[in-house]
């Protein structure tokens, strides 16, 4: 592991000033980040450690929703009674994703910010434009079992990790950040994560310096909320595809796919389908498509998930 400065900063706008200095990044749990740093494929001279902040508290807003603090930890997320009661696809997902041991540490903000990647971002023997931008993809005519088949670019074709975020996806969750100048700024969870283009290393839409303080739920949906994740073994692995419901009497609903895009994967437009079937849904949902031999299957994946999540919702 490659030397490194740290600080504790008191406020969060201390943290985002401190954000601004070259190779500076955020730790909270380090699920990620610790992972990444022992293998040197994140290498920061800089570590802002946020623990000391407070943001840790899941409250009402105005409006009849939740503002979960950004060091909410997942396992405190998925187990609050208000979570479970009325955002129940929400604390499904957070206890479909990883160990006990890593939900205990791990944050909101954090699970947002996992960086999207494959088993090629790992081996730093091989070009990836994640790692060295403009260095090439070996995904790209590689083994794609678990990569993308919609959303992907020349430039990338990993998927993103997070199950939390399909979840927050359907719930049309927004995060909030704040600056070193004391701005705030509310993202909409669809503008949040960017799918790939020539920019794979460009994964979220904050800027220099942002720094995520929360994430708001709206009100109360209502109807039946699932989480199905498809996956290889049953714990401790990514989804090959996942589906975040919340369906309603009469068919209608929103839905939200994991393992299948450079970023949670939702077609607002797409969902008038649903009370039509899985397949005419999915068939709108994954317009667009190109898979290859590798994950065809997850479009086939895809639609049986949701059929059978529509299934139990009729039930």
């Amino acid at each position: 592991m490659r030397p490194f400065t740290y600080e504790r900063p008191s406020t969060p706008t201390e943290a985002a000033a401190a954000a601004r200095r070259p190779g500076a990044r955020f730790i909270a749990g380090g699920t990620n980040l610790l992972d990444l740093m022992k293998l040197q494929i994140e290498t920061p001279a800089h570590l802002i450690d946020v623990n000391r902040l407070g943001l840790d508290a899941i409250e009402p807003t105005a409006d009849g929703g939740l503002r979960i603090g950004a060091l909410v930890r997942n396992t405190a997320l998925a187990a609050d009674a208000r979570v479970r009661r009325d955002y129940a696809v929400l604390s499904r997902a957070l206890l479909a994703g990883a160990t006990g041991q890593l939900r205990n540490k791990a944050t909101t903000a954090g699970n947002l910010l996992q960086r999207t990647r494959c088993p090629y971002f790992y081996d730093t023997a091989q070009p990836c434009n994640k790692r060295q931008p403009g260095s090439g993809c070996a995904a790209i005519g590689g083994i794609t079992r678990q990569l993308a088949v919609i959303g992907a670019s020349e430039a990338c074709i990993a998927t993103h990790p997070s199950d939390m975020a399909v979840a927050m996806r359907a719930l049309d969750a927004v995060v909030e950040t704040v600056n070193a100048e004391g701005a705030m700024r509310r993202i909409p969870i669809a503008e949040f994560h960017r799918l790939p283009g020539e920019t794979p290393h460009l994964e979220t839409a904050l800027e220099a310096g942002d720094f995520i303080t929360a994430v708001t739920l709206p009100p109360r949906l209502g109807g039946r909320h699932f989480y199905r994740k498809v996956r290889d073994r049953a714990s401790y692995a990514f989804a090959l595809v996942s589906v975040a419901a919340v369906v309603q009497r009469d068919g209608s609903g929103r839905v939200a796919l994991g393992g299948v895009a450079h970023k949670p994967w939702r077609v607002e437009q797409a969902e008038a389908e649903l009370p039509k079937g899985a397949g005419p849904a999915m068939a709108a949902i994954l317009d667009g498509a190109r898979p290859d031999r590798h994950n065809a299957f997850k479009v086939t994946l895809a639609e049986r998930a949701l059929a059978a999540v529509l299934a139990e919702a009729r039930s």
